[in-house]
């Protein structure tokens, strides 16, 4: 229902279910809380149409208060959970609840008939840990406590709820790609968190719920992405597209760092080898001409400092080398001499001396045989052998002691030559050593000057070629830095190209979204007053939901009115058959900030509306602590009410550990 406030009067809410739609396409018949097979704790029934779970202010309730009861923490949020737990999502409540929950009922379950395309579903989830989970079709949730031993898991519902419902053209172009997420996603639109406050219209999930539903690692461009699909707002071409765009955008932003850093190095080497050359600055032009005015100049430069000064001659280096190496090992050799000589002098003079002190008793022994004494007494020979004594034939042999003290004396010789003979040698070669030693120092002086001069010529010619290999990677680089700013061209006119196709490709799908305004603003007109107005926009920034009234409103009542008359246009286009979600919504406490309690009551009298005699092609499942209007405080649109005191009156009925 396209319209144009600023030329037409507005067109009243009007939403026809196609023929033969009398229920909608999915919704829950019944919630059941067990608290073991056969032990029901609380039995809900729900229907087609505006359901309230009521958890009353003590303030709107005439009567006795009972203490404690603050209208809250009655169990309102804990039902929604519980009530999109059965329909597929991960998590019923954070952890520390559902231990809490898991130890009060330590064989609990939660049921929920949930009626697809008119077939009974039956499903049950368990409240605590270690046992499974169960979806079958045409069976009553407690027929399924006879076959707990043969879990089936949720995916039989998921994929049909997948099959028929969204189909799987649009569940294979939702973002995210783990199996059946994207019906998980829907359901965190159909159900958003209460802690996410209504506070924009792409906060599904919060972190805060635990859900671990996949809406929460999405990013809101992925999100916005999903709901445009679910509302069919978006083409196959236009998601590949998107992609693209965003994936030059992240390459576009690598370019950028890329280029940066190219032309920083450039400029760094090329500064460098300028002052390197010795060269101004303004001497040397700018770019590739630049470049090569530098090889020129630096060509001239290894030409100068090749080329060998005067007086300074390094050919003969190796001679000079060879030449140090032979008078240190002569100098080594003279030196091992002169040790081994000066070490060995000692010993042959102490021979010489121990020869030399034998020597006088030798000779004594040769006298007294000349003219021998008897040994026994002591009396010369000549007489002793004249008195007749009988001791004087062992007389010493003269010639024997002779021959002995002329060998000693030839030893003593020999032993003193020897002794000169080495005080000769050392002798000499102390005087050849300082000659051996000027010598090896000398050519040490002249080989270390050659291999200084070697060094620095060579230590020139390595820079200037240093120099040349500088510039051609300067070359190189400066090649790739103008190619990477070419390619950051390139991606920013692809981009620009890419957003200007994804502007049109928004502008065709213009009639979807003039559909959703037209209900947007009629629900905001409706709940308002006739005076408002509201416009459902996309745009390069995402979906902006406006409402004028006197100008444009953005309060935080306001803030929380659009969202909620967002999902309820939503829900008349799904009503419609425009959408690929069921018209089915659940609301929890969605009454915000100052929101007036008229305007409250007016959105629920306005969905009232929708609910035709004989169908009613919706399920719109609200919580509340503020009072309903007074005609939907009681059956068949009040389903449950709940009080946060005594415990019995809970969603539990009973306090929990």
């Amino acid at each position: 229902m396209p319209g144009q406030p600023d030329l037409f009067a507005p067109a009243a809410l009007s939403v026809k279910a196609p023929p033969g739609v009398i229920q909608p396409a999915l919704w829950v018949r019944r919630l059941t809380i067990w608290r073991a097979p056969g032990d029901p704790v609380r039995n809900i029934e729900l229907g087609p149409g505006l359901n309230f779970i009521w958890s009353p202010d003590p303030a709107d309730v005439q009567g006795p208060r009972e203490a404690g009861d603050l209208g809250h923490g009655a169990g309102k949020t804990l039902f929604c959970r519980l009530l999109r737990y059965c329909l597929g999502e991960d998590r019923f409540a954070p952890e520390v609840q559902r231990l809490s929950i898991g130890t009060a009922f330590l064989n609990g379950w939660v049921s929920a008939e949930v009626m697809l395309n008119g077939v009974l579903w039956g499903v049950l989830r368990p409240l605590g840990v270690g046992r499974g989970h169960f979806a079958v079709q045409a069976v009553l949730p407690e027929q399924i406590f006879e076959r707990l031993d043969k879990p089936t898991g949720l995916k039989p519902l998921l994929q049909a709820i997948e099959e028929q419902i969204l189909t799987r053209a649009v569940a294979m172009r939702m973002p995210g790609s783990p199996t059946h997420d994207a019906w998980r996603i829907a359901l965190a639109w159909l159900t958003r968190d209460q802690e996410c406050r209504f506070d924009h219209v792409l906060d599904w999930r919060s972190a805060d719920s635990d859900s671990e539903s996949p809406a929460r690692g999405m990013s809101k461009g992925r999100l916005q992405d999903a709901m445009r699909v679910l509302i069919g707002a978006i083409a196959p071409e236009e998601i590949a597209l998107q992609d693209s765009v965003s994936a030059k955008t992240d390459a576009h932003k690598a370019l950028l760092l890329d280029v940066s850093r190219r032309q920083w190095s450039c400029e760094r080497t090329r500064q460098d080898i300028i002052q390197t050359l010795g060269l101004k600055f303004d001497e040397v032009p700018e770019g590739k001409l630049g470049i090569e005015s530098l090889r020129q100049a630096a060509r001239q430069h290894l030409s100068r400092v090749s080329q060998v000064s005067p007086g300074v001659d390094v050919s003969n280096l190796e001679e000079l080398r060879r030449r140090y190496r032979d008078a240190e090992a002569q100098l080594s050799e003279l030196n091992k001499r002169l040790a081994g000589l000066t070490s060995s002098l000692q010993p042959q003079q102490e021979i010489l001396r121990l020869l030399r002190s034998e020597f006088p008793s030798s000779s004594a022994r040769i006298r007294d045989a000349e003219v021998p004494l008897c040994p026994t007494c002591e009396v010369p020979i000549d007489r002793a052998l004249a008195d007749g004594c009988r001791l004087s034939h062992k007389l010493p042999n003269l010639a024997e002691l002779k021959k002995k003290h002329e060998e000693l004396n030839g030893k003593i010789s020999k032993q003193q030559a020897l002794v000169v003979e080495v005080q000769s040698a050392i002798a000499n070669l102390n005087q050849e050593l300082p000659s051996a030693l000027a010598g090896r120092d000398a050519v040490r002086q002249a080989l270390n000057k050659a291999e200084k001069l070697n060094d620095e010529r060579s230590s020139i010619w390595f820079k200037s070629r240093r120099v040349l290999d500088d510039i051609r990677r300067l070359d190189r680089d400066w090649d790739g830095w103008e190619l990477a700013q070419r390619q950051l061209e390139q991606t920013a006119i692809e981009i620009e190209e890419g957003r200007e196709r994804l502007a049109a490709f928004r502008d065709r799908q213009t009639m979807v979204f003039d559909h959703l305004s037209g209900y947007f603003d009629a629900v905001i007109r409706i709940s308002v007053g006739p005076t408002a107005s509201g416009r459902v926009t996309l745009d390069g920034n995402g979906v902006r939901l406006v409402v004028q009234l006197g100008g444009e409103r953005s309060t935080a009542a306001i803030e929380s009115l659009k969202i909620i008359a967002f999902d309820l246009a939503v829900m008349c286009m799904s009503i419609e058959g425009r959408t690929h979600i069921p018209a089915f919504l659940v609301h929890d406490s969605p009454r915000e900030a100052d929101l007036g309690l008229s305007v409250y009551h007016q959105l629920f009298r306005m969905v009232a509306t929708l609910e035709e005699k004989n169908s009613s092609p919706f399920q719109y499942i609200v919580t509340t602590t503020t009072q309903p209007p007074t005609e939907f405080q009681e059956p068949p649109w009040l389903r449950l009410e709940l009080h946060g005191a005594p415990a019995t009156e809970r969603l539990l009925r009973c306090d929990l550990p």
